[in-house]
C-alpha cells in the first residue's frame, strides 16, 4: 500500500507540474546568467548570477567536505531547539489565553506590543544579555516561532462556535472535558499550520543570527548555514552564497513537510474535506 501510494504521488499530475515549474526555472536561470556569451548583452540582475551548472559543480565539491555538512547540522540544532521550545512555551500560553479571560486581559496587551517586533531586532539585545553567542541564536530562532505559534493558537481557540460549549455543558461535561474534546481538536489545525509558518520563520531568524553573531562563536566549519553563506561571501565564492541559499530552503522546506504530514495524522478529519 505505501510503495503504491509512493507511485501515486511521484507520478501524480502535481509532481509533474512541480517538476516543469523547476526545469523551465533552471533553463531561464541558465539562459540569464550565460546571456552575455550566448545573447551578446547581460540581463538585468540575472546575468550577474551563477549559473545553475557552476552552482551545481561547486555543491559537488562541497559534498565531500565535513565543514558543509558541519553547518547543516548546527543550523538544523539552532532551528529545532527554538522552535520545540516556542512549541513547548507557546502552544499552552496560547490556549490559557483562550479559555481564561482574565489571564488574557493581563498578558495580551504586553504580547501584542512584543510581537511587531523582528526578531532581528533582538539580536543585539539577545548577545548582550545572553552569557554565549549560542544562547542567544537560541532565544532569536524561538522567538522567531513563537509569536507565530501564539497567535495561530489563539485565533484557532477563539474561532470556536460557542455553540459547542454550550451543547457541551448542557450534557454535563466539565471544564477539563470541554477543554479535551473540544477545545483542544478544534485548535489543532491551528497548531498545525502556526508550527508549519513558525518553522518557516525560524530558518529565516537563524540564518540571519548566524550572520550577525559570527556563527555563534564557532566561527569556520561549525558557524552554520548562515555564517556559510557570509563567509562565501568574504571569500568571493559566488556559486557558494547560492549553494548555502538553496540547502536552506531544501531544510525549510523539508521540516515544514514533515510537519505537515504529522498534523495530518493527528487531524485526520481534514482529509475527509
Amino acid at each position: 500500500m505505501k510503495i503504491t501510494g509512493l507511485r501515486k504521488t511521484l507520478f501524480s499530475r502535481a509532481t509533474l507540474r512541480a517538476v516543469i515549474a523547476l526545469s523551465v526555472f533552471l533553463v531561464l536561470w541558465e539562459i540569464g546568467s550565460q546571456s552575455k556569451q550566448w545573447l551578446g548583452f547581460t540581463v538585468p540582475w540575472i546575468g550577474q548570477v551563477p549559473a545553475p551548472t557552476a552552482v551545481l559543480k561547486a555543491w559537488v565539491e562541497l559534498l565531500s567536505d565535513p565543514g558543509y555538512w558541519q553547518s547543516w547540522y548546527m543550523s538544523t540544532l539552532r532551528v529545532l531547539a527554538g522552535f520545540f521550545a516556542a512549541m513547548l512555551i507557546g502552544i499552552p500560553l496560547g490556549l490559557f489565553m483562550a479559555v481564561n479571560r482574565t489571564f488574557n486581559g493581563l498578558a495580551f496587551p504586553s504580547f501584542e506590543i512584543l510581537r511587531p517586533i523582528p526578531p532581528l531586532a533582538w539580536v543585539p539585545a539577545s548577545i548582550i544579555f545572553w552569557p554565549t553567542q549560542e544562547l542567544s541564536i537560541a532565544f532569536v530562532t524561538f522567538l522567531g516561532a513563537f509569536f507565530t505559534v501564539v497567535i495561530n493558537v489563539l485565533g484557532g481557540a477563539k474561532s470556536i462556535d460557542v455553540r459547542f460549549f454550550q451543547s457541551a455543558q448542557s450534557m454535563g461535561s466539565s471544564q477539563w472535558d470541554v477543554f479535551r474534546r473540544v477545545v483542544l481538536p478544534a485548535t489543532l489545525p491551528s497548531i498545525v499550520v502556526g508550527s508549519a509558518v513558525g518553522m518557516g520563520i525560524t530558518w529565516e531568524v537563524v540564518v540571519a543570527a548566524e550572520m550577525i553573531s559570527g556563527g555563534g562563536g564557532g566561527g569556520g566549519s561549525g558557524g552554520g548555514l548562515g555564517f556559510f553563506i557570509w563567509n562565501s561571501y568574504v571569500g568571493g565564492s559566488y556559486e557558494q552564497i547560492v549553494v548555502g541559499m538553496i540547502s536552506i530552503g531544501i531544510a525549510g522546506f523539508a521540516c515544514s513537510e514533515l510537519l505537515r504530514t504529522l498534523g495530518g495524522y493527528f487531524t485526520p478529519w481534514l482529509k475527509k474535506r
